[in-house]
């Protein structure tokens, strides 16, 4: 009997473009950046509600390609996407039809126009098809162009749990199209930044003193700060990911996720009304406060914290917190077990030691989440600062 082992050495080139109209006349980005054999093909899906929004992006995507040598446009597919598309696998097998009826091969391209979870579920498609087609990423919302949408994940839902089927694959190259940011409806904008809000806690401290700086500014969604925090996240994500050492979280902590063992949990329990944006900016106030009570992070880091996420007019609770199992257990904390089965071995939660600063721990206290969850309940429902102040002592 012998043994051998060898060392399979991969590098992928991750590109992140930051502009504007990216198919306007005159915007030769993507010329520039697509590699054509003289015949590749370009397949786009696009989210319906990116094509309501910009009832002409069809048509100009046409006379873009018509006028670009050596790049054959052959369809422009429309599709429904929001959170219900990756919990209906019929946008995962149009894809795979697509790619067959168009005969769209290993060389061409694959766009995804739209928001995170119809990102993701095209990206799913493009990866398991021909074992992976090239994809373009084109995030339209905050949440996906500050966060989700320069990453490497893709997936779908299953077994009630999110991302159960999916798949890891670097996209091709990822464009942050800012034509696209300022058309959501106001809220759903804004909830978008506590993806920012999260990486500068876990990446970089004068990002979040800046993001302090800005709140007002960031609040009435001023266009110039508001492109500012995606495109200073946007980076910071992707410099984790490329640099960080485990791009495809071989190992078990994943800190780019700080606040979401309970964010994924509280979507689910709600049936996801509750959007990503919004659990993870109560899951992100949850393990502040949880860091604060374990002794890591300062009391004034803990306020600045929710400050911050108050002043973006985030939420800090929901009543999801309060479901419980027969037994008296509350469900979240089924949330836990979740997370660690997700990553393989043992549990591996981020908590925060300093603003811009983290550090794993593998044990999570119930007794003392709990605490932290009637204190985030109060405080969401104070009449002032000074009520506010008093839950800290």
């Amino acid at each position: 009997m012998t043994e051998h082992d060898y060392t399979i050495s991969l590098n992928y080139q991750h590109r992140i473009r930051f502009t504007r109209d990216a198919f306007a006349e005159g915007n030769r980005m993507l010329a520039r950046l697509l590699q054509t054999n003289g015949r590749a093909k370009v397949l786009i899906y696009l989210e319906d509600s990116v094509a309501e929004a910009f009832p002409k992006l069809q048509e100009q995507m046409v006379e873009y390609f018509a006028s670009t040598p050596g790049l054959e446009l052959k369809r422009v597919q429309v599709a429904p996407g929001a959170e219900i598309c990756k919990r209906d696998e019929k946008v995962l097998h149009s894809v795979w039809d697509t790619v067959n009826e168009e005969k769209i091969d290993r060389h061409s391209y694959i766009f995804a126009i739209g928001g995170g979870a119809f990102l993701d579920v095209i990206g799913f498609g493009a990866a398991t098809s021909h074992r992976g087609v090239r994809l373009v990423r084109f995030p339209t919302t905050t949440l996906s162009q500050d966060d989700s949408g320069v990453g490497v994940k893709n997936g779908i839902n299953a077994f009630g749990k999110k991302n159960w089927l999916g798949s890891f694959a670097v996209p091709y190259a990822v464009v942050n199209d800012f034509a696209f940011l300022h058309t959501q409806p106001e809220d759903v904008r804004r909830d978008g930044l506590v993806e920012a809000v999260k990486v500068a806690l876990v990446r970089d401290g004068a990002f979040f003193d800046w993001l302090e700086d800005n709140v007002k500014l960031l609040t009435k969604l001023r266009p110039h700060a508001l492109e500012e925090a995606v495109e200073r996240s946007a980076i910071l994500h992707a410099e984790h990911i490329a640099q960080g050492g485990d791009p495809f979280e071989l190992g078990s902590s994943r800190p780019l996720d700080y606040g979401h063992w309970s964010a994924h949990k509280l979507e689910q329990l709600t049936d996801f009304s509750l959007s990503h944006a919004q659990a993870v900016s109560i899951g992100v106030a949850l393990d502040t406060l949880y860091s604060w009570r374990t002794g890591r992070l300062s009391e004034d880091g803990a306020k600045r914290v929710l400050r911050l996420l108050d002043g973006l007019q985030l939420p800090l609770y929901h009543e999801g917190f309060e479901m419980q199992h027969e037994d008296g257990r509350r469900k979240v904390f089924d949330g836990l077990e979740e997370f660690r089965e997700h990553l393989g071995g043992e549990l591996t939660v981020l908590l925060l030691r300093d603003v811009g600063k983290g550090e794993d721990v593998h044990h999570m206290d119930e007794a003392l989440l709990e605490f932290c969850m009637e204190m985030l309940k109060h405080y969401s429902r104070a009449s002032s600062i000074e009520e506010r102040e008093r839950l800290f002592h």
